[in-house]
């Protein structure tokens, strides 16, 4: 009986249990983190609201943390039994810094990503969205291109121009570099005047991103999986041949 008494005293409680699980939604925003989903080859993270930086936002925005999701990266990197990663967007747009941090940690993941932007990817979301593998949007789904400006979260100093210049080419290169858009074709939407109202930049929706070699394909969730899992069994193959 003693036994018994401290095998239920070591187990822990329904109250702890859901007191875990609610800290989990807090920290990740996700209760499946990649330590903890043995159930399943494939990781999802989601990158939602406004990306915050170097700067901590107000409590009642809707944000994604970059320190929250660096380590989640790591993480996949490391963990053997994730063989892929879903990104799903739905982001205003935020810290630029932090934007193109993740969106260079999500390039440089040896296991295969696949990205969906379903709502929106706009103003630093394009790079993290353009950073997999392979990209889909939404048929409804918008983003917004525009440059860099003087009210955007950078750094907390006073901003200079040729800061921002310089900047702004770094988001340019990495966008080129990992989509099939043009240089010349992105910077004119990035300037275009009249498309915003008051300002200048483009907003682009689902087939139009697709249009402009922005993103690979139109699509949902469904087709973002079977090319996951596609992208996953190249990969294993690869990987054997080696």
């Amino acid at each position: 009986m003693n036994h018994q008494w401290e095998a239920q005293q070591e187990s822990p409680s329904k109250e702890e249990r859901k007191s875990e699980l609610v800290e989990k939604i807090q920290q990740l925003g996700a209760t499946n983190v990649p330590q903890l989903s043995p159930e399943t080859n494939i990781h999802c993270l989601t990158i939602v609201g406004q990306i915050e930086g170097h700067m901590q936002l107000p409590p009642q925005n809707k944000t994604t943390k970059y320190e929250h999701i660096i380590p989640q990266l790591v993480a996949i990197e490391q963990n053997p039994k994730i063989e892929g990663l879903l990104v799903v967007l739905n982001t205003v747009g935020g810290d630029v810094e932090a934007g193109l941090a993740i969106s260079e940690m999500l390039a440089s993941l040896s296991k295969p990503t696949v990205s969906i932007v379903l709502g929106g990817g706009h103003s630093i979301g394009v790079p993290i969205a353009v950073s997999c593998d392979y990209s889909f949007i939404a048929e409804t789904a918008t983003m917004t291109i525009h440059p860099i400006r003087l009210t955007g979260l950078v750094i907390g100093v006073p901003q200079t121009f040729e800061y921002l210049d310089k900047m702004q080419e770094r988001v340019v290169r990495f966008v080129v570099k990992h989509s099939k858009i043009s240089e010349e074709t992105f910077k004119d939407l990035m300037f275009a005047k009249g498309n915003l109202t008051r300002d200048i930049g483009t907003n682009v929706v689902g087939a139009d991103a697709v249009k402009f070699g922005l993103i690979d394909e139109v699509g949902g969730i469904g087709m973002a999986m079977n090319k996951l899992n596609e992208l996953i069994e190249i990969n294993k193959k690869e990987g054997m041949v080696q």
